[in-house]
């Protein structure tokens, strides 16, 4: 019997449930995969709690990264067979045990690349590519900010960015992941606990940096303009305090910013991005240009103890369900 995780209506994690499911039978352009491992993300979190808007009434299944193995091809799928290893993000469904889902999300897993490695990474760390090529495009010429280094997007972003030779200072709540984040490419490291991240910043850049990249929102956010330098970049990817209600276009006056609030799923519709970021990202994973970091393992069933653990910032790097 196939199941998925759901939430049954928007609320706290107490409304996560395990549904039995007539197993899935691919259709035109789909395949039907089995997965293996499921990551587990902020995302999940804003749709469980009604923050996205959902696109059912009720048994919203979450999940938005995953890799799994091909047990049953639909019509009109060509490029794959049965038994490949593969990947995909999409916005939603990939809490279950097994799932058909349209080919064309679909990214192959190469050798030396495991099946939780893989599904911990394809929405992070295509995250991280969108953000350092497309977002604001680094080089080594830049200084950047980026707040949660210690996270599963940060750990990868920090690896990146040493990778282009990149002088990159990050945020983080305590010793523990400040030190994490320092292993992982961050040349500098602001305990926001101990330490008001705006006036450290401004200690160590006195002029400010070319780009923040926060995901944090509420409690980040004006102090995030405040480490720009003059026509520097803010991009915002996330909210995992809670949206910047009080954000206004005069703000940027300050001094000529400029602010982008970009979503993957934009780039991802772009004929060809997937494939290509995708590529780029598994070769730096499998030459060991960048690890991945799966810190945190549950049960499918367990979903609601991941949540829990995220919310409350408790991990670090990625976190894995497996099914």
């Amino acid at each position: 019997m196939a199941y998925t995780i759901v939430a049954e209506r928007p609320g706290n994690s107490d409304v996560i449930r395990k549904l039995d499911i007539a197993m899935p039978v691919p259709n035109q352009g789909e395949v039907l995969l089995r997965h293996t491992a499921i990551g587990v993300n902020f995302l999940d979190t804003y749709f469980r709690t009604g923050l996205y808007p959902w696109s059912v009434e009720k048994n919203l299944t979450l999940g938005s990264e995953a890799a799994g193995v091909i047990e049953a091809i639909g019509p009109g799928v060509s490029g794959f067979s049965v038994g490949e290893r593969v990947a995909y993000t999409t916005a939603n469904g990939a809490y279950a045990s097994h799932r058909a889902i349209g080919s064309q999300h679909l990214i192959k897993i190469p050798d030396g690349v495991s099946d939780e490695v893989a599904a911990a990474s394809v929405l992070k760390g295509l995250t991280a590519h969108y953000l350092l090529h497309d977002s604001f495009a680094v080089n080594d010429s830049h200084t950047v900010l980026f707040h949660a280094a210690a996270g599963g997007v940060g750990m990868i972003v920090g690896q990146w960015l040493a990778a282009k030779g990149v002088r990159a200072i990050g945020t983080a709540g305590g010793a523990e992941k400040c030190a994490l984040a320092l292993q992982n490419g961050f040349g500098d490291m602001i305990d926001y606990r101990s330490e008001n991240f705006v006036e450290r910043l401004r200690e160590l850049v006195p002029g400010g940096v070319d780009v923040v990249y926060d995901s944090v929102g509420k409690d980040t956010y004006p102090g995030s303009l405040h480490c720009l330098k003059t026509h520097g970049s803010l991009v915002t990817f996330g909210q995992a305090s809670g949206p910047a209600t009080d954000f206004k276009l005069s703000d940027l006056a300050a001094g000529s910013f400029h602010v982008t609030r970009p979503v993957l799923f934009h780039f991802t519709a772009l004929p060809g991005w997937l494939q290509k970021a995708s590529s780029e990202l598994f070769s730096l994973i499998a030459d060991g240009s960048i690890k991945i970091h799966v810190n945190q393992t549950y049960a499918l069933s367990d979903a609601a103890q991941a949540h829990d653990a995220l919310e409350s910032r408790k991990t670090t790097g990625c976190t894995v369900l497996i099914p």
